[in-house]
């Protein structure tokens, strides 16, 4: 399956009512004058089209798993001590392949039920990206917390929702963007303690042979390193990872 059921999800989510007032895309309008000149005008909904693709970077970091794990991936190497060791731009891909692992159930359920029918004509636009909406919502609302919906409905001055289906994306969005902090932060949290503990018996060691001079980093950090591999801490992060996203 190739990206471009992605990209008219993610397009679906963050404008699911800009493109239903037509059901296709006019790229250039020619007008006519009395004299035989002609106008040519871009079409207002390949600009909207185009303003939405500029878009989805930011959706991906806040409507998908890409948050959580760029934040653990980012606090452990903070946590191991190797500076840029991987690189961002590892950390980065890294975290896009496994958010395409986590979220491609999403995304397939997504297309089959809205752009899909889309596709083939079988379902007006307005319908099919509501539709195609639903499995991103589902999995967003199965991964915010209760207290944070409460509170950014609380700040928009909504009534208590009944449902999953109530609540609306401009509560929905920020309340799991929030969610996927302190998830994230958590985690990472987790994952700091060891190493954090390495660090203080190195320097406790050092201390006591009377090394103050000595940076406790350049010690400690082979020890971590060794205890990461021998543990197949790679395969056990990014196994927690994925199965933290698990839908209960």
């Amino acid at each position: 399956m190739n990206l471009f059921p992605i990209v008219l999800s993610l397009f679906a989510l963050l404008f699911p009512l800009t493109a239903s007032a037509v059901q296709g895309l006019d790229a250039v309008t020619i007008s006519s004058a009395a004299d035989g000149s002609q106008t040519y005008t871009l079409s207002i909904q390949i600009l909207l089209f185009m303003t939405a693709l500029s878009l989805l970077p930011g959706a991906l970091l806040l409507t998908t798993s890409f948050a959580r794990i760029v934040i653990v991936l980012a606090i452990l190497r903070q946590a191991l001590g190797t500076q840029n060791t991987p690189s961002n731009q590892i950390l980065i891909g890294l975290a896009l392949f496994l958010t395409l692992f986590i979220m491609m159930p999403v995304f397939q359920e997504s297309y089959t039920v809205g752009i899909e029918p889309y596709l083939q004509e079988k379902a007006p636009m307005n319908q099919a990206l509501e539709q195609a909406v639903d499995p991103l919502r589902e999995f967003m609302l199965a991964q915010t917390r209760e207290s944070d919906l409460a509170l950014f409905a609380r700040i928009g001055q909504f009534d208590e929702f009944q449902s999953g289906e109530q609540v609306p994306l401009s509560v929905l969005l920020p309340a799991f963007a929030t969610s996927e902090l302190k998830t994230g932060f958590q985690i990472g949290f987790l994952i700091f303690i060891p190493f954090l503990i390495i660090d203080l018996v190195v320097a406790s060691v050092l201390m006591s042979m009377g090394m103050m001079m000595l940076s406790p980093m350049i010690i400690s950090l082979p020890f971590k390193i060794m205890l990461f591999v021998l543990i197949d801490g790679w395969a056990l992060v990014f196994g927690s990872l994925a199965s933290s996203f698990q839908v209960l």
